[in-house]
Parts: C-alpha cells; sequence; structure tokens
C-alpha cells in the first residue's frame, strides 16, 4: 500500500523560510521522479518542483531562485527547502510520485504578516 506523508507546513512571514518533508512507502521510491504540487483556496493544483531519480531538478517560474528540491533514497524522503516566501505561496502542499495518482493528505503553508 503506497503511503504519502507531508509534514512541516506552518503560519510564516512574508520573507520566512520553511521546509517541507514528505515520507513515502510503498513504492521503490529511488526509481520514481518525485513532485511537489501546491493548491491555494479557488484554483488548480499546480507543480511547483520535480526531482528525477538521478537527481536532475526542475521548477515552476513563480519559485526558481527561492525552492529548492531534494531526496534521500536511503530514506524514502523527498524534501522542498522554501525560502523567501510571499503570500502568493499559500496553499496546500502535497508530494507525488511521477506519473502517478498517489497523493498525501497535503500540508498547509500560510504566509501572512
Amino acid at each position: 500500500q503506497v503511503r504519502l506523508v507531508e509534514s512541516g507546513g506552518d503560519l510564516v512571514q512574508p520573507g520566512g523560510s520553511l521546509r517541507l518533508s514528505c515520507a513515502a512507502s510503498g513504492i521503490i521510491f529511488s526509481l520514481y521522479t518525485m513532485n511537489w504540487y501546491r493548491q491555494a483556496p479557488g484554483k488548480q493544483r499546480e507543480l511547483v518542483a520535480l526531482i528525477g531519480s538521478s537527481g536532475y531538478t526542475d521548477y515552476a517560474e513563480s519559485v526558481k531562485g527561492r525552492f529548492s528540491i531534494s531526496r534521500d533514497n536511503a530514506k524514502n524522503m523527498v524534501y522542498l527547502q522554501m525560502n523567501s516566501l510571499k503570500p502568493e505561496d499559500t496553499a496546500v502542499y502535497f508530494c507525488n510520485p511521477g506519473r502517478t495518482q498517489y497523493w498525501g493528505q497535503g500540508t498547509q503553508v500560510t504566509v501572512s504578516s
């Protein structure tokens, strides 16, 4: 059974930082591209960052230079370091193994003063 557990979301002031974590089980983690998505109220879910099995990374234009994705295959973990946070980063963040419909419960990030 596939399980994804996101954590690390919080309320943070603009300009602040957060580190999100995602623990995956039930998949051969090292073989998957891992994605971070986010969904803001009233908006569609959007891809924020991805990291390939070989370590290749890519980011949405809106977060380039501010967010950094990483993975630890030994621990079946993927991370999203978020710096210089803006109010428009407010959303529920989800991790997702590429080309699957597996989702966790998400973790809420709120950027507000």
